[in-house]
């Protein structure tokens, strides 16, 4: 399909450092042999996960953030493929796809002014192609009996994940956002901070609950119109980890009764997890490993539909520990889904 970038032998053998008496994770994925139909490809396979990157910065772009997020995806597959391959991380369920990626648009957003409307006109129309390429791939997977794992790109792309998901399952689904932001902004041109607001709008999303909001990020009109909405349902981090008006653990439990009953997205984006090389990094945010406790939690329940890790920035300085960090969300959302075998 247009814009995949599919992941090959060589780049696979590229990759793995591999190591007496250990077998790396990357040894045991499967590739599909044929990219022509990739719905056919994947009815043949005995897999359960489909892992894809995202390579873009434009729907942050849009949203007026810092670029960065199209880095993630290589900076995941160095480390994701050389995790040892044992009786926890299940491997051999896993093909890797390979990613989507969108050179012209890349370079379009170099010659463009954040600050000139009509140049942020263009970069939102770009991403309305984006939403396209990801719905596409993201009905695939889904049509064939795969739970798909993407990686990279700004939280635009949550969008096309819903999209994707509800055309597949033919009716609308709900999603949790681990996140520091609501991305419930107006329907003003697709960017980064409207994909849930848009999806809603559609009629894809159905129920939405946004976990550790933070306060000092939303205005007083975006809690107004979240509160108005029965559909939709939140919890601040101030409520959680500040004031500790809730706990963690409880509020989990409220989320899973607003969301568990239908099938669900999980979306988690970097900017939530304090210090993590982000779009809008945060210096104060939940930990790692309140962030892989969430994974587990949500990746564990009967219907999720979908697993998606976005708005990572990594620097050339921190690219390893990006990827070690999201290749932790990956295996525990696996580890997850087969703790209950």
């Amino acid at each position: 399909m247009e814009h995949l970038k599919p992941f090959t032998d060589s780049e696979l053998n590229a990759i793995l450092k591999k190591r007496s008496k250990e077998t790396k994770f990357g040894e045991h994925i499967m590739l599909l042999p044929d990219y022509n139909d990739i719905y056919e490809q994947l009815l043949k396979l005995d897999v359960t996960y489909v892992i894809f990157g995202i390579k873009e910065d434009v729907g942050v772009f849009a949203n007026l953030g810092n670029t960065g997020t199209s880095s993630a995806w290589d900076a995941v597959i160095k480390i994701l493929l050389n995790t040892q391959s044992n009786a926890h991380t299940h491997a051999r369920k896993v093909v890797i796809l390979g990613a989507l990626e969108f050179p012209a648009y890349q370079e379009k957003i170099n010659t463009l002014d954040q600050n000139k409307k009509k140049d942020i006109f263009k970069v939102r129309k770009k991403v309305k192609k984006i939403d396209e390429a990801v719905t596409y791939l993201v009905s695939q997977i889904i049509s064939a009996g795969k739970v798909p794992i993407i990686i990279g790109g700004g939280h635009n792309n949550a969008y096309g994940n819903i999209k994707g998901a509800a055309l597949a399952l033919k009716a609308p689904i709900n999603a949790i956002n681990f996140d520091a932001h609501h991305d419930f902004r107006a329907e003003e041109g697709r960017h980064s901070g409207n994909g849930f607001s848009y999806a809603f709008a559609e009629g894809f999303l159905k129920n939405y609950f946004i976990f550790g909001l933070h306060e000092n990020y939303t205005s007083d009109r975006i809690f107004k119109t979240l509160k108005k909405l029965k559909a939709i349902q939140y919890c601040t981090f101030e409520d959680i980890m500040i004031r500790q008006d809730s706990d963690f653990h409880s509020e989990l439990e409220t989320a899973i009764q607003h969301i568990s009953e239908n099938p669900f997205g999980l979306e988690i984006d970097c900017d939530a997890i304090e210090g993590v090389p982000s779009s809008a990094m945060t210096p104060s945010g939940f930990s790692t490993n309140q962030a892989r406790q969430f994974v587990h939690h949500f990746g564990k329940q009967t219907n999720v539909t979908y697993l998606h890790i976005c708005e990572a920035a990594p620097t050339p300085d921190t690219e390893t520990q990006v990827g070690k960090l999201i290749t932790y969300l990956i295996t525990d959302f696996i580890k997850a889904r087969n703790y209950l075998k």
